[in-house]
């Protein structure tokens, strides 16, 4: 586990709430805090506890997870930071979800830095799985999902009229 620099932490924060146009005031309320304890996370002089990082990550709008990793608590995934720090700032997903999406991705990049690495730079990577890799609850809704979309789709309604008429 990374150790904890308050320090760093408290810059950290300071910097999402500039970037947010939070004043400390507001973002304490926000986060369900006193404004002097924040001020003190903020220049180093305390170490707030993982349940008041959630609070304080909620009211920025950031990722519990990347608060976490400032504070030593969690160490940094591996994988694009871009697509990582997408996925858990979306808030239209539950943090189950994120979860789910973020252990698929990660193994898709294992499964391309192995086939890489076996078969050289130029071959082809295949990304298939088997459902069993899947979660159940994945395989199902997806299948669902490309159930759905098939009976959606047009379908012909038998064969074309090919009558013709002769308007004379």
């Amino acid at each position: 586990m990374a150790s904890l620099d308050v320090r760093h932490l408290g810059d950290y924060i300071r910097e999402q709430r500039g970037a947010s146009d939070i004043s400390l005031r507001q973002l304490a309320k926000l986060a369900g805090v006193s404004n002097p304890y924040l001020s003190q996370i903020e220049r180093g002089l305390r170490k707030p506890s993982a349940e008041i990082l959630q609070q304080i990550a909620k009211a920025l709008r950031i990722s519990a997870e990347a608060l976490y990793v400032q504070a030593g608590i969690l160490e940094q995934r591996e994988g694009s930071g871009v697509v990582v720090d997408a996925l858990l700032g979306d808030e239209g997903l539950n943090e189950r979800q994120k979860q789910v999406l973020l252990e698929i991705y990660d193994s898709f990049r294992k499964e391309n830095a192995a086939s890489k690495a076996s078969a050289g730079e130029g071959a082809a990577v295949s990304l298939v799985t088997t459902a069993p890799d899947l979660p159940t609850e994945l395989s199902t809704t997806s299948m669902s999902a490309a159930r759905r979309a098939k009976k959606a789709a047009p379908r012909p309604t038998g064969p074309a009229s090919t009558s013709t008429s002769d308007a004379g």
